[in-house]
């Protein structure tokens, strides 16, 4: 079937657009390299590490939170948004890390946490003391009902009510997500400006930007309005496993307000100052691809925001691809994503959706052709399949609060495997916070390293290819075609145009090429080429790219 047609993309990327196709790989911190033995991933280790990131031909890293934390939610609570957390080394390392990669061509994006601080961070600790110190208002606050029951339906991610009883103040405050990560309150002007000032800290010290966790929660409604109920057929679990009842409401009060937009535009000034860039999360269970398109439309607002379409639990079929890229045209036509297939909160994707080489393979090679920017999980390059961790060894509160039915995030965050020589993978030479899984060290970096054949030089291979395309990384997008289990389309930029098709499935398809004289391109990534039928013969997870010559 055709798909509709794909709205063209913005001139080829300057220096300043560097954004726009990039490649970012996604760090996080405890579990990349421990360089001082005490078993939990820090800064030195991460700057040691670069050069390996660096040898993928990627644009950019994104470092999950290293700032002061209790670590209830490992660095997504934080209680110092100016400091390092010692578990992670001192701003001295962080510098060290920031001209490391620089030297080596990488840009560092940094993961800001604005929607919610730790219960321990100073500011709530004086807001909770009472209703009438300078911080009162930093955090919301709310009184119950007569009969004592929360304000109103509001649900936590992390499951229960979104609202905990104070008794110093005698209210309730609003937690989106653990009870010890109370929300910031974004209608008090002190907060965003003191959240400004935050990222204007980290800029000063070299970033070229920032993920921006959670970005539409930053704003709540001030009526502080029920929730409706959500029909159990459009219930669609994204933010929140299925077990979780937070899917069961349709969330138009508790996020996604119309006042975040004015203060994502003071945030953009800000980054405009800088020349730096950012990634915005968007959560949303129904709604997410729209939000994404007003959240990245124009110049005022993000930059790109990272989309949970491909983070789903069930393998992208070549029909499901068409319509995701199909919806974002619609409904984000002046808006960029950012893809991605694993990260730190869903299980590794080769497990999520039972890969096998070959269709790893034909994933990623998708993925650096696809519209938009890509964000690389660290471990996906080596195809390591989800981690078993035994409930003992959980560190992740939502895997304790849900077990078993719902096991945590822990399985993606075991510590990377270096080399097999060890129980370690040479990530440390302590206990790690998480074992490394016995069946991620024959996949160790050192081992595909020797293995010409290995998948690691499939996505060097993958992303060099997109390097050296302009038109997969800013070109337009049109059209895509679905027949049978066969993905194409064409990617332009005025200067180049490429044909790219993809049979996601295990069996052999055939499709006829478009018209015009192509070239074939893309050997290293196994692509097909014509047979003298003049079809296109595709093996099982098999692309074909081909370059137009006419």
């Amino acid at each position: 079937m055709a798909m509709a047609q794909s709205a063209p993309a913005p001139e080829t990327a300057t220096a300043s657009d560097w954004w726009r196709g990039a490649v970012i790989y996604q760090i996080y911190p405890r579990s990349f390299q421990d360089s001082n033995g005490d078993g939990i991933g820090d800064l030195l280790g991460i700057s040691q590490r670069l050069p390996h990131v660096a040898s993928l031909g990627v644009d950019a890293i994104w470092i999950s939170p290293f700032f002061k934390s209790p670590m209830r939610d490992f660095g997504y609570d934080v209680s110092d948004y100016c400091d390092v957390d010692p578990m992670f080394g001192t701003l001295a390392d962080f510098d060290i890390l920031i001209s490391t990669a620089h030297r080596l061509g990488l840009k560092v994006l940094i993961d800001l946490v604005l929607s919610h601080s730790s219960m321990d961070h100073p500011w709530f600790v004086e807001s909770r003391a009472s209703r009438d110190n300078p911080r009162a208002n930093w955090y919301v606050w709310a009184d119950p009902k007569p009969d004592g029951t929360p304000p109103n339906n509001w649900l936590s991610i992390f499951g229960g009510s979104a609202w905990q009883w104070e008794p110093q103040r005698m209210q309730y405050y609003l937690h989106n997500f653990l009870t010890e990560q109370p929300d910031l309150n974004f209608h008090e002007p002190k907060v965003q400006e003191v959240l400004l000032d935050t990222a204007r800290f980290w800029l000063d010290r070299g970033v070229d930007g920032f993920r921006l966790d959670t970005i539409n929660f930053y704003v709540h409604d001030a009526q502080l309005r029920d929730n409706p109920p959500l029909p159990e057929e459009e219930r669609n679990p994204i933010t929140a496993p299925a077990v979780n009842p937070y899917t069961w409401q349709n969330h138009l009060y508790d996020k996604t307000q119309p006042e975040n937009l004015d203060f994502l535009r003071k945030f953009r000034k800000l980054l405009d100052e800088y020349g730096a860039v950012s990634v915005g999360e968007v959560g949303d269970d129904q709604r997410g691809l729209e939000i994404l398109g007003e959240y990245t439309a124009g110049d005022d607002l993000v930059h790109m925001s990272y989309a949970f379409e491909l983070l789903s639990d069930h393998m992208p079929t070549a029909k499901y691809v068409a319509k995701v890229m199909d919806d974002i045209a619609r409904a984000a036509p002046d808006g960029w994503a950012c893809w991605a297939f694993s990260n730190h909160d869903v299980p590794r994707h080769g497990s999520r959706w039972g890969l096998n080489d070959a269709a790893a393979r034909c994933f990623i090679t998708l993925m650096m052709c696809l519209r938009g920017s890509a964000c690389l999980y660290q471990g996906e390059e080596l195809a390591l399949p989800e981690a078993e961790v035994a409930f003992e060894d959980l560190q992740d509160p939502y895997g304790k609060r849900f077990w078993p039915a719902f096991k945590g995030r822990d399985g993606c965050r075991t510590p990377m495997v270096w080399e097999p020589s060890n129980q370690n993978g040479g990530f440390s030479s302590g206990m790690p916070w998480l074992p490394v899984s016995h069946d991620h060290l024959n996949r160790a970096v050192s081992t595909q390293e020797q293995d010409p054949a290995a998948i690691l030089h499939h996505y060097r291979h993958a992303i060099r290819f997109r390097r050296n395309h302009p038109a997969l990384r800013t070109g337009d997008f049109t059209p895509l075609e679905v027949r049978e289990t066969v993905l194409s389309f064409i990617r332009s930029d005025g200067e180049q145009t490429l044909f790219c098709a993809f049979n996601l499935s295990g069996d052999p398809a055939a499709i006829d090429m478009p018209e015009g004289t192509w070239r074939q391109i893309g050997a290293e990534l196994g692509s097909a080429g014509v047979s003298p039928d003049g079809r296109l013969h595709l093996g099982p997870w098999q692309p074909s790219l081909a370059l137009r010559t006419d």
